[in-house]
């Protein structure tokens, strides 16, 4: 098993024996001199092959050997390089262009569909190493954050029989003797656990079937939920403003240290960091983009171009209040001052990134539930019979939130899309592959 690792070698002693185990990156000869780059996952460093110091074979296996081929290394550790004394081919690699491991331009759509066909090969790339890394990096922060704040993770279910949002966007699931879906949601299972956790969240894949070619949708996607107990609307707004607040921080300082940027030539965004962040509601937004002579109506959804509009009257992310009854799901509670809306909130991103999450006050009175299923079309459906009833057995005012990761990792990183934000993307309009 591989014991040293190329990090390791850097910060060890010059005169040295070491041994190398990478892949090769890039190589210049000059001479009788030939210069390798060898890359690990820890970082690279240039191997030194000089004629009159190897034997001849291994000269002419360096002169020979292509990009991405997996090598043994042994030799001597110089102040910044290694000087080759043994060299071993591991897996030959057969050309390919552009070299997965070349400073391409990940970002640039000319090469997007070249870059989606073989992200299995693209994946060593820097720049997508350090998305990837990074979103490792957000990811153990989102658990620190809630397990510090004393909530219990719940590993809710991927097949489920009931869609929160419209039946015209559920993933069919084939089973051979029930009707079942990929998740969209896993808010109703955390609204069981909360009545026994008090404090509970979720950090797993969610799917969309309803067809978007925005830059800020995945058909499968990563999706945190979290619900809380005896909590009102504002409760969950302060909530998730500490929550964004410390995840701009501390992942700001894990991106520098690790050269996240730096790699990808992008501003690391560090909005979120001042809270509180301001808020609109829906209906002042709505007359500030008619006065702009946006054509939208109360009731329609914002488009992303309109979300845009309005992040040009903040310096940050901002919440918009209050959006209608008529294009939120039905777990949500009305607001007893304004029947048309609800007691929920979208965050919207500054820089024009769109929305980020949403939150709401939930529905724990029964004849509330009722009439908003009636008025969804939901209210004669068995399957939510169960959702009912835990309105039955000592139901409790109860808040949460959803957001997706990789929309926060897109802002964040301030990169164009969020397929770059994940492994292996599924993306409308492309077959699944790799």
């Amino acid at each position: 098993m591989k014991k040293q690792y190329i990090s390791d070698i850097r910060k060890g002693k010059k005169g040295q024996r070491v041994k190398i185990y990478g892949w090769l990156k890039n190589k210049r000869r000059h001479g009788k001199i030939i210069f390798l780059d060898i890359c690990d996952s820890t970082g690279n460093i240039q191997v030194v092959v000089e004629r009159y110091k190897v034997e001849d074979a291994i000269f002419d296996l360096a002169k020979t050997i292509s990009l991405e081929s997996s090598v043994m290394i042994e030799g001597i550790a110089g102040t910044e390089e290694v000087n080759c004394q043994t060299f071993e081919v591991i897996g030959l690699a057969k050309q390919f262009s552009p070299n997965p491991r070349s400073n391409i331009d990940i970002f640039d759509e000319g090469l997007a569909d070249h870059l989606l066909r073989n992200r299995h090969l693209y994946i060593r790339n820097d720049k997508v190493m350090a998305i990837l890394y990074f979103r490792h990096i957000i990811m153990g922060l989102f658990h620190q954050w809630f397990r510090d704040h004393g909530y219990v993770e719940i590993t809710a279910p991927l097949l489920t029989t009931i869609p929160l949002y419209q039946n015209s966007s559920v993933i069919p699931a084939v089973l051979p003797d029930q009707e079942a879906y990929l998740t969209q949601c896993v808010a109703f299972y955390l609204e069981a656990t909360v009545h026994a956790f008090e404090k509970v969240y979720n950090i797993g894949p969610s799917f969309r079937g309803e067809e978007s070619r925005s830059k800020r949708h995945l058909m499968e996607y990563w999706h945190i939920k979290a619900e809380m107990a005896f909590g009102d609307f504002e409760d969950i707004i302060y909530h998730v403003e500490r929550f964004l607040r410390f995840l701009a921080i501390q992942s700001k300082k894990l991106a520098e240290k690790n050269r996240i940027s730096e790699t990808l030539g992008r501003e690391f965004c560090d909005d979120c960091e001042t809270i509180p962040y301001p808020r609109i509601t829906y209906r002042d937004a709505i007359s500030l983009l008619q006065k702009k002579k946006v054509n939208i109506t109360f009731g329609e959804s914002l488009s992303t171009k309109e979300e845009e509009l309005l992040s040009k009257n903040f310096n940050g992310p901002f919440w918009v209040i209050g959006i209608p009854r008529k294009i939120e799901p039905f777990p949500y509670r009305i607001d007893p001052n304004d029947p048309e809306v609800t007691l929920t909130a979208d965050l919207i991103a500054s820089r024009g990134y769109g929305e980020l999450l949403g939150v709401a006050e939930k529905i724990s009175d029964i004849n509330e539930l009722d009439e908003r299923m009636k008025e969804k079309g939901k209210s004669n459906d068995r399957r939510y019979d169960w959702l009912k009833q835990l309105r039955e057995f000592g139901s409790v005012p109860h808040i949460g939130f959803g957001m997706g990761v990789e929309r926060f990792i897109r802002y964040l990183l301030q990169i164009p899309h969020v397929r770059d934000a994940i492994p292996f993307p599924r993306t409308f309009r492309r077959k699944i592959y790799p």
